[in-house]
Order: C-alpha cells, then structure tokens, then sequence
C-alpha cells in the first residue's frame, strides 16, 4: 500500500531541474519528523516547510499497487499526442515526507514503462531502490547520509550541523545551496512577495556569499514560491 499526501502536474520549483514540466507525487511520513508541530523542537529536522501528513491532499489516497499508483500519476501528465508535447520526456518527482519511505523498484519501473523520467528528493538517510533516473539528496542536520552519491545534493542553508564542507567531496553531479525559508507557514500559504521576503533577507544574504567565496557550489531559489504555483 503507498501513501500519498498529493499529486499534481506542475513545474519543477528547485535545484537542477528548475522550471522543468513534471508530475509532483508527495508520500505521506518522514523519518525526521512527525509533521506535528508539537514535536518539531524535538525533530532531527526542525525547519521542514512542507504538509505531508496524511492522505487527503490534491489526488492523494492509498494506492494498493505500484501498477494503481502508477496509473494515477500518467493521468496527470498532458497527452502525449497533443501539438505541444514535442521532445517532451514525461517527467515524474517522488518527494515528501521521506519518498524512500515507500518508493520502490516496482512503482519505479512501473512509471518508466509508461514512458516516465523517475525522480527522487531524499533527505538521503536511507538506501535508494535501483533504477532512479535523478537523484536528489537534501542533507538535513547531523542525520548520517545512507547516500553519497547521485545526480545532485541540495542544502537548506544555513545549518549549524550541516556545514557544505561536510559535503563537498561527495560523488554528486551537481551541488546547490538553498536560502532557508524563515517565514511561517508551508508551501503554499504565502502570496509570492512574502515568500520572496522569507528568503531575501539574511538566508539569502549568506547562500549567496557562500556560493560566490565557492564556486562548486550553485544557489537554487523555491521557484514555486516565487511565482506561486503549486
């Protein structure tokens, strides 16, 4: 059985693959934290932004097979015999919560037999089923990473116990840091200057220092925020 908090058809809002047309599948649960804010003091990551408590978003629900996930998820993508699909890979991102949670070789194969790109944002605590397309690691406080090696790392920064340093020799394509979002609420509460505002301020400030006193490094902004999409 999966559980998925939402789905959705929408533009990929950060790191590599920025502004990328792509279906969004969010599972329910993390392995960092409850989601419940009465336990986020005492989380191993205490500054998540994102709802993923329970099945009741955007076309979430329980799925009792990968084939009846999978299904689901094509469903959001445009027709591929439409006029505008040219060169258009179908694109499909599992994030959370903690995706490795619930991700697994028969949903992915599932989605690239139906013509799909997989993938994946893990706080990277846990091992990673073959096959994924694009991997994304997102480190999170002293939690010990299971994964050091993939397509792309990305750092909430700053974090008193996750300097970059403690990353950069890792085996990733790609390394960006991200300014945290500062302000209250989650994803989508925020009109567009607000969200702008959380993240121009002193976050914004250091991310872009850092990148420019280390050039390996990348800045990735929350585009979604921004523009105010899902």
């Amino acid at each position: 059985m999966y559980h998925v908090k939402e789905a959705f058809y929408t533009l990929q809002g950060e790191g590599g693959q920025a502004g990328r047309a792509s279906v969004f599948c969010r599972f329910s649960g993390c392995n960092l934290w409850s989601g419940r804010e009465e336990d986020r003091a005492s989380a191993a990551c205490t500054f998540c932004d994102t709802d993923f408590l329970g099945t009741d978003g955007q076309n979430g629900g329980r799925f009792a097979t990968a084939e009846a996930l999978a299904d689901q998820l094509t469903a959001l993508w445009p027709d591929q015999d439409g006029p505008n699909m040219r060169g258009a890979t179908p694109y499909v991102v599992f994030t959370g919560g903690e995706p490795l949670l619930q991700l697994d070789e028969a949903l992915i194969q599932a989605m690239q037999a139906r013509g799909f790109e997989v993938a994946v944002e893990t706080n990277g605590t846990l091992p990673a089923p073959p096959g994924i397309d694009w991997l994304c690691v997102s480190p999170k406080g002293a939690t010990a990473l299971a994964i050091t090696a993939g397509n792309e790392l990305k750092l909430v920064y700053p974090q008193a116990e996750a300097p970059p340093e403690r990353f950069a020799r890792l085996d990733f394509d790609h390394f960006f840091l991200q300014p945290m979002d500062t302000g209250a609420g989650g994803r989508r509460a925020r009109p567009a200057d607000d969200a702008i505002a959380a993240t121009t301020t002193d976050t914004m400030a250091a991310s872009v220092a850092y990148c420019l006193a280390h050039p390996q490094w990348r800045l990735s902004l929350q585009t979604h925020k921004i523009t105010g999409i899902d």
